[in-house]
């Protein structure tokens, strides 16, 4: 159990250290395992797949389109979205706070569950390339 709270201790302490986009995707792939690498083409195939949990939610790209550089439009409530690609929008994965509270939202939503730690690496690794 004290092995357990120490390695979720530590996971908190490392999302507060995560400030740029590349150091939540290191941050990440150290959570996924040893060697593990995010992978932009992982992170695309996740994003637009249909996790058929939500008619309307059906992927990520229902809200946030196909190309992140774009700005996008939530699916149910209508509401703008700001682009998701740091290149496009320089605020997207710098607060630790918000990365974790939109994964565990959209996550919920979207995916049906929590998101693991390589998805979240491989969808922050594409997000970064904003193709």
């Amino acid at each position: 159990m004290k092995k357990v709270l120490m390695l979720i201790a530590l996971g908190l302490a490392q999302n507060a250290l995560a400030e740029t986009p590349a150091q939540f995707v290191t941050q990440y792939s150290a959570e996924a395992g040893a060697g593990f690498v995010a992978d932009a083409a992982r992170g695309k195939a996740f994003a637009s797949r249909n996790w058929g949990v939500s008619e309307k939610l059906a992927s990520c790209t229902a809200c946030h389109t196909d190309n992140l550089r774009n700005p996008g439009r939530h699916a149910v409530t209508g509401k703008a979205i700001q682009p998701l690609s740091p290149a496009a929008n320089p605020e997207r994965f710098t607060d630790p706070a918000k990365v974790e509270k939109w994964f565990k939202r959209n996550c919920k939503e979207v995916v049906g569950r929590a998101c693991s730690a390589a998805e979240k690496a491989d969808f922050i690794q594409f997000a970064k390339e904003g193709k």
